[in-house]
């Protein structure tokens, strides 16, 4: 066996209708027979955009369902999934996987899977099973479904689905920038307002989701309609976890955004005689081993031996000379999120919500929550350290590892995390922005809370998100989803009165220069698929920097937030800018005026479509970014941004728009496969199924639930 050491291991790494009385005996369920009994049965039904209805006899019958919807939407990309989550990539896919298996292995999720499976309930316990076996038992009626590649993942067993939950979130989320596995970490996010009533022209609470994630792997969203007994929840959730992550019932809802939290630490330990100092004292490692397989470039596999080295502050990651970085991350003492998922659904007003929420075990997302009654309450939720001392500078980069008083053990309760509910603007707004900026006038005041425990910020998305609120005293449902879809250019707001100022003192007589002022000029400030300027002005923004506070005359402010920055601290400069962008795309033949959704596309299986929106640095509500940016044909091909996306309104009836960007499957031949991305070019969403007897007026396929899992029968 050839021993490795984890070196480099930082890397890019029910109400019834008059249907619902037609019930089918779950012995006899074939397309072309039904036999009516007096008992419920557990049924799949698939509307048009391939969007699961589940309506379950009970919740562990609820969960089955889920897995078997989940495999047959998304199989091959969950047994991908789970694979990277069990740390045994590399075994399936070669060498290059290998540094995805140690960092599995080093942050000892295996083991930590199997202690959080034998901590749940007996109750929850099954739950997980049932959601193995619906997805076990699709792959076993649907082997064609499943590439032969993917099938040597397979079985699915109940410890893969807690692995994945903590490769997740805790890879992709807590410490996605720590580890810098999460390629253009800046863009990715999300978006959610709460309208109140006073500020809803119906009266009525209202709540936008809206996650910005990449759109493939780990990160994708799955759509699905959760009906059992004291059940009927609708949302989504990342493929591969059988809880809803985001959703809303007839009373309440809430949505999650990324959060400006810090709670993955790195230290950077000092090496001496085999060990580490702490406190002037040598320290030695604790060692264990684990055995990686991995497919070899003439498809043998070869096992490696790697040593993990355990610090007091956590896990080392890397060593280089006599320095070395270990990290530290809160929670996994915590095992139940799946649970507080659950409860969140389950819950029929805000103080059951809330109960829900105490115990804080999702380590790290805002949470955004609208209801029937009228509530609207924003929480920084997540678990965050209690630190001895220091600000976030000083936490968010690397820590002295050197001073055991700077390792924390305990985290915030909820009663000191910052928090708000029912203000008195009526409305709420989260961008990934810190918690200060939720509404305004400012309810949370950071010299109330520890110094560390989120930024003091504000970029141009919130500050869009705020202005769209803050500006309308009587919003209706319409409006909200339009504020949704705005592509306005917050970054072009501030500049380019400047611009055009510079340009006619330093670009008179210069040809080039006066047309794309005035290209800019008459450009609308939005980026719609026939918006003629943006792509020049995305240029320009990109060459001076979109994050850079040195390019303003005045930068941010804490004093004036919404307003700032603002104006062009060097327009000579700005204008030779202008000029080089302008003279490299007429040298590419390319015109100033280009509509953006001509060079802005969507291509995304088979589907190439104009887009709209960008990456949020430009300051645009509407996000839509690539992470590989301009090709060589010219083009950006948008593969992230807008994933889900909901406007719910808490009425006697629920009313909802919905939109899974790039559709509800990822199956090879499915129809479902890209098939919402016209929607999102055109920025249009689509109607809610959320009631029985609207679900009924969709149904495309019933599967019916039997010993031997689900068939098709008839509707």
């Amino acid at each position: 066996m050839r021993k490795l050491l984890i070196i480099g291991l930082i890397a890019g790494a029910v109400a019834c209708s008059k249907k619902t009385s037609k019930l089918i005996d779950n012995a006899e369920m074939t397309p072309d027979k039904v036999t009516v009994t007096e008992e419920r049965v557990t049924e799949i039904l698939w509307d048009e955009w391939g969007v699961p209805h589940i309506y379950a006899k009970n919740n562990a019958d609820l969960y089955y369902s889920s897995g078997w919807a989940q495999m047959h939407s998304h199989g091959n990309t969950i047994l991908q999934n789970y694979a990277h989550a069990r740390g045994e990539a590399a075994k399936h896919w070669g060498m290059e996987k290998l540094e995805n298996d140690m960092l599995v292995h080093a942050l000892d999720f295996p083991r930590i899977a199997v202690q959080w499976y034998e901590s749940q309930s007996l109750e929850f316990k099954t739950f997980i099973q049932k959601y193995v076996d619906g997805m076990n038992d699709y792959m076993q009626a649907n082997p064609q479904s499943i590439t032969d590649e993917n099938k040597a993942i397979a079985p699915i067993v109940k410890e893969d689905v807690l692995k994945n939950y903590l490769f997740v979130i805790y890879t992709r989320f807590i410490a996605g920038d720590d580890l810098n596995t999460v390629k253009n970490w800046e863009h990715t996010g999300s978006n959610t307002y709460a309208v109140g009533p006073s500020r809803s022209a119906s009266g009525n609470a209202m709540l936008v989701m809206n996650p910005h994630l990449p759109w493939h792997d780990e990160w994708l969203f799955y759509e699905c309609h959760f009906n059992a007994p004291g059940m009927n929840s609708y949302g989504a959730t990342l493929v591969g976890m059988p809880n809803l992550g985001i959703a809303f019932n007839e009373n309440l809802g809430w949505s999650h955004t990324n959060n400006t939290i810090d709670n993955a630490d790195l230290y950077e330990l000092s090496l001496q005689d085999g060990g580490y100092l702490l406190d002037g004292v040598v320290e030695q490692f604790d060692v264990r081993s684990v055995s990686i397989s991995a497919k070899t470039e003439k498809g043998t596999i070869e096992k490696l031996d790697v040593p993990i080295l355990q610090s007091q502050h956590g896990p080392v990651l890397k060593q280089d000379g006599d320095k070395a970085i270990a990290i530290r991350m809160p929670g996994f003492d915590r095992p139940y999120p799946a649970k507080q998922w659950w409860d969140m659904a389950s819950s029929r007003n805000f103080y059951q919500f809330e109960s829900a929420i105490k115990d804080v075990q999702i380590p790290f997302f805002n949470i955004m929550y609208a209801d029937k009654q009228g509530n609207i309450f924003y929480m920084f939720n997540g678990q965050v350290p209690v630190r001895s001392t220091g600000d976030w500078d000083m936490w968010s980069g690397i820590v002295d590892g050197t001073k055991s008083e700077l390792i924390w053990n305990e985290i915030h309760s909820y009663d000191e995390l910052p928090k708000i509910k029912n203000p008195p603007q009526g409305w709420l707004q989260n961008a990934n922005d810190p918690p200060w900026t939720s509404t305004f006038p400012m309810l949370l005041d950071p010299k109330d809370y520890p110094p560390y425990i989120s930024p003091v910020s504000m970029s141009y998305r919130p500050q869009i998100s705020a202005k769209q609120l803050a500006e309308d005293e009587s919003i209706t449902f319409d409006e909200l989803v339009s504020y949704k879809m705005s592509t306005e250019i917050e970054m072009a707001n501030r500049l380019l009165d400047d611009i055009h100022d510079a340009a006619v003192r330093y670009g008179k007589g210069n040809v080039l220069i006066e047309k794309a002022d005035s290209v800019l000029m008459a450009w609308d400030r939005h980026a719609d698929v026939d918006s003629r300027g943006m792509a020049l002005f995305y240029q320009f923004a990109h060459s001076l920097g979109t994050y850079d506070q040195s390019i303003y005359t005045e930068k941010w402010s804490l004093d004036n937030p919404r307003e700032t920055p603002d104006g062009i601290a060097d327009p000579y400069k700005a204008i030779k800018k202008l000029e080089a962008i302008a003279k490299r795309m007429t040298d590419a033949g390319v015109p100033l005026d280009i509509p953006w959704g001509d060079i802005y596309r969507i291509k995304y299986n088979g589907h190439n479509l104009p887009g709209n929106g960008a990456d949020g640095s430009v300051g645009v509500f509407r996000v839509a970014w690539s992470e590989e940016g301009p090709q060589a044909d010219g083009r950006t091909y948008i593969d992230g941004g807008d994933t889900w996306q909901a406007v719910i309104e808490f009425g006697d009836k629920v009313k909802a728009k919905v939109l899974m960007s790039y559709g509800n499957s990822t199956q090879p031949g499915s129809p479902h496969y890209g098939d919402q991305l016209e929607l999102f070019s055109k920025k249009e969403m689509r109607d809610c199924y959320y009631y029985r007897e609207d679900v009924e007026q969709h149904v495309k396929i019933r599967e019916v639930l039997g010993v031997n899992g689900f068939t098709k029968a008839k509707y």
